[in-house]
């Protein structure tokens, strides 16, 4: 389907596109020119993504958006997809919805059998997209809340010792991610991945953020006699960042083990103290809506809730 047929459709959909943006929260930055970045914009172009497709829907007018994740798949050993979003009008009914969401899943199945494996992180404001996902099957697996501090010249909190991950400490840092285990992330709440392949997951994603330059830096505590038994990881989202023409960072990974009990806040401190040096406009962190631990420590340093989403899946296995 090219560009001028999508339009309708995207034009249609412009309200809920609004909170497809990372940072719709942060004011000061253009709504409009986050639409074009990241909602409108986004689905426009959707067939330039690497993997990207449009799926039509046989029984009304809806649009899929659906990505193959190339890397996933090979990891995981199954075909991997991310659903952006959808496509579709005021005149679509819920039915009709829910019945395309079903055909999008047997879509999947007839290509791949029992082994494929579908997500989509869709915002709370899209209620209709919510309804005919899980209308079709789809499960909720987690809910997400993310956090933002901005208005860093004011930070103010205590000082606390801390360093870069070294590269030899790649291993270490994943040891820490896959032992502190967080039962209501995705992958560990998604029973198609299984405990043991969700902790060799996040494992390996944590010793990339040090080895691999998934992360600008990995932060660790850095006292005498303290083993490190946690990190976190920031990503300066510079992509991002240029397009809207200001500075950002966002925790990408953030683990905490009993050596290092405490150390949450003092390393979420400290990534705030980074921000404000390097005249970042905000710090943007994402948790699930269970864990309390973090809320408290986003209340002690000031952070706001900007957005909640919710990440939903499918697979071969449920149908």
């Amino acid at each position: 389907m090219g560009t001028q047929s999508l339009s309708p459709f995207v034009a249609a959909r412009r309200a809920e596109l609004a909170y497809y943006s990372p940072y719709y929260f942060l004011r000061q930055l253009a709504a409009e020119h986050q639409q074009e970045l990241f909602g409108t914009g986004a689905a426009t172009r959707w067939q330039q993504e690497a993997g990207a497709e449009i799926v039509a829907a046989a029984s009304g007018d809806v649009q899929w958006l659906l990505q193959h994740l190339t890397w996933d798949s090979g990891y995981f050993n199954a075909p991997m997809y991310r659903l952006f979003t959808a496509l579709f009008d005021g005149m679509t009914s819920p039915t009709q919805m829910t019945q395309a969401a079903t055909e999008l899943r047997q879509r999947l199945a007839a290509r791949h059998g029992a082994v494929y494996y579908a997500f989509s992180v869709v915002p709370a404001e899209d209620i209709r997209l919510l309804q005919a996902l899980t209308g079709a099957g789809w499960q909720l697996v987690e809910t997400r809340l993310t956090y933002y501090r901005d208005q860093l010249p004011s930070f103010d909190y205590p000082r606390y010792s801390v360093r870069p991950a070294a590269v030899g400490e790649a291993a270490l840092v994943g040891q820490v991610a896959a032992t502190a285990r967080n039962a209501y992330d995705r992958f560990h709440a998604d029973s198609w991945f299984g405990t043991a392949r969700a902790d060799a997951y996040l494992a390996r994603y944590a010793e990339n953020t040090v080895a691999a330059g998934l992360a600008d830096v990995v932060l660790v505590p850095d006292q005498p006699d303290l083993p490190v038994d946690s990190f976190l990881a920031i990503s300066d989202l510079a992509h991002d960042a240029h397009a809207l023409g200001t500075a950002l960072s966002r925790v990408l990974l953030t683990a905490v083990g009993p050596a290092n009990r405490g150390w949450h806040v003092k390393l979420m401190a400290e990534t705030v103290r980074r921000a404000q040096a390097a005249g970042h406009e905000a710090v943007l962190m994402t948790t699930q809506a269970t864990n309390h631990a973090v809320f408290r420590s986003c209340e002690k340093l000031g952070f706001r809730l900007g957005a909640t989403s919710h990440v939903l899946a499918c697979n071969g296995l449920m149908d």
